[in-house]
Order: C-alpha cells, then sequence, then structure tokens
C-alpha cells in the first residue's frame, strides 16, 4: 500500500514538473495531455489489459494450456445448463428494469409533495443502504421452509401465511416449476433497486417547472392526463437513464443469487455462472468466455445509453 501511494506521488510529481515547464502555443493542450497520462495509463493497466487477457483465455481450454479456439463459446451456446444460465439472465433483464423503474415511478408520483415525503422516501430507499448479501440472507427467511409435521413451526413468513390459510408448505427456492425460484429471487432485486429508481425519477419529477403544472390544473387537466401528457414526457430521459442503468445491474447480479440459492435448482445466472466456472470448477476457458460474453451484453445499453445522454444535451 505504501509502495502504491509513493509511486502515485512520484508520477504525480513528474506531471506537475513538465506540466510547470512546458511554454509556448498549445501549451495548454499539452498540459491537458499530461494531467490525463495518469487516467489513461490506469485505464490500461486496470481495464482494457484484463478484458483483452479474458478475452485471448477464452480460446483455451480449462487450464488454459491449450487452444481450442471457439469450444468454449459453442459450450455455452448449446449445453443445456449454459442454456439455462441465458434463459436465466434474460427474464431478469425483461423483467427487472421495467418492473424496478415503473414501481420507483409510481412511488415518486405518491410521495411527491406529500405530508410524510421525506420518511416515506428514506423508508423506500432503506434497501440501497443494505448489501446485496444481507438482503438476500433477510430474504432467505422470508423463503424459509420447515417440513409441516406437529410442534414444527415456520420460520418463514411466506410458508407461515400458507399454513394459516389451510395450506401445505412449500419449497420455495427449491421448486423451478415455472421459474418460480428465479421469480422469487427477481422478488429480492427489485425491492432493492426500486428505491434507487425512485429517487432518480423523484428528482426528474420535482424538476418539472411549476407554472407548466399550474396552468394544466387552471385547465382542468386531470390526474391521469397530467400524468400521460405533463409528466411522462418531462421524465422520459431519466426514465431511459434509469432502465439502462439497471438493465447493466441485472445483467451483472450476482450476491442475491450466490447468497440465497448458489445458482442452485437452475437459478444460476451468467455473473454466478463465471464465479462458479472459475472458483469450483477450476475452468477457466469457460469462466473467461462467460465473461466475454456478459461484456458483450452490457456494451450496447452503455452505448444506446451515452447516445441518449449526447441527444439531450
Amino acid at each position: 500500500m505504501l509502495a502504491a501511494l509513493l509511486l502515485f506521488a512520484a508520477v504525480l510529481g513528474v506531471i506537475l514538473f513538465f506540466a510547470s515547464r512546458v511554454r509556448g502555443k498549445g501549451s495548454d493542450n499539452w498540459v491537458g495531455y499530461l494531467y490525463l497520462l495518469p487516467v489513461v495509463l490506469l485505464l490500461a493497466v486496470g481495464l482494457v489489459y484484463p478484458g483483452l487477457r479474458t478475452i485471448y483465455e477464452s480460446f483455451f481450454d480449462a487450464q488454459g494450456s491449450s487452444f481450442i479456439g471457439i469450444d468454449n463459446y459453442k459450450t455455452i451456446l448449446t449445453d443445456g445448463d449454459q442454456l439455462t444460465v441465458l434463459g436465466n439472465t434474460i427474464i431478469w433483464v425483461l423483467i427487472v428494469p421495467p418492473l424496478a423503474t415503473a414501481i420507483g415511478l409510481i412511488y415518486a408520483i405518491l410521495v411527491d409533495k406529500s405530508r410524510f415525503e421525506s420518511f416515506a422516501k428514506a423508508l423506500i430507499f432503506l434497501p440501497m443502504a443494505i448489501s446485496m448479501v444481507a438482503a438476500g440472507v433477510i430474504w432467505r427467511f422470508v423463503y424459509e421452509y420447515r417440513v409441516n409435521q406437529p410442534n414444527v413451526h415456520q420460520i418463514g413468513l411466506i410458508n407461515q401465511i400458507i399454513v394459516w390459510l389451510g395450506g401445505d408448505p412449500v419449497q420455495l427456492l427449491i421448486t423451478d416449476t415455472g421459474k418460480l425460484n428465479t421469480l422469487l429471487l427477481i422478488v429480492v432485486f427489485i425491492w432493492i433497486q426500486a428505491g434507487f429508481a425512485m429517487t432518480i425519477l423523484s428528482a426528474a419529477i420535482k424538476a418539472i417547472p411549476d407554472e407548466i403544472i399550474e396552468a394544466a390544473r387552471l385547465d382542468g387537466v386531470s390526474p391521469w392526463s397530467m400524468f400521460v401528457k405533463i409528466t411522462l414526457p418531462s421524465v422520459r430521459t431519466t426514465i431511459v437513464v434509469v432502465l439502462t442503468t439497471l438493465a447493466i445491474g441485472t445483467l451483472k447480479v450476482f450476491d442475491v443469487v450466490r447468497t440465497m440459492t448458489g445458482g442452485n435448482f437452475k437459478t444460476s445466472v451468467i455473473a454466478n455462472e463465471f464465479y462458479s466456472q472459475l472458483i469450483r470448477a477450476d475452468n477457466q476457458g469457460l469462466a473467461a468466455a462467460l465473461a466475454v460474453v456478459l461484456f458483450i451484453l452490457v456494451i450496447p445499453i452503455i452505448v444506446y445509453n451515452i447516445r441518449q445522454v449526447r441527444q439531450e444535451a
């Protein structure tokens, strides 16, 4: 740690030294380039090189010693377990961003300018303040199952409600019929991310000029028309940003799945499968290929997000 700090100080000192010596026409540009140099070096060492190295290793076998071409990618696209992983990831991406954004938007509208706005926002945002692992542990207790026998009490909230209603408890996190366990994991992630969506969208709603809202009210516009014709168009760009941000986070989801099921019972997603192949199965090639697939899936969303922001700028 000390060596890294000393190296950073030395590099910064060299940059400042050369920056103070630059003179003449175009000196400002050169000074700017000098200050950008450490950032470029850090990106090259911490992002570009690992990315290229991962792509390179994805063409090798489990031990990373023999070149096997695109066999790892063929495995991802043909193996039954890997197709389940891809399918689960698609389900997550199709459900989480739109649903979490919609819930966040509803929250933002309902609590806007209400009497208990600050308290309500703090309560809704609270899940974001805890770690994904902690959220997974909490919801494991919610979904907990105990055998339905005399003197055996259900400690899981949902199964206790089922028993109260006269039903038999269900092993919720094991049951993959209709992707039930995957959907239950998605509920946890939405519970966490809805607070993030609400916070961003609430700020966008508050940025709508009061003059527009007052003019609409004077014209007798109904609350629904106000929402459809004024609120939604005004926050459209923010909704897109929230959707794309949540989509990227959803593609990388790991903690919730790892904590609650470990990726078992057909609940694994790409990020969890990457971890499992690298750490547990010691299959470096397939793990690298999964990382590359994840990278490829994220890039279009990032590009679209950047274009949307630039168009609005």
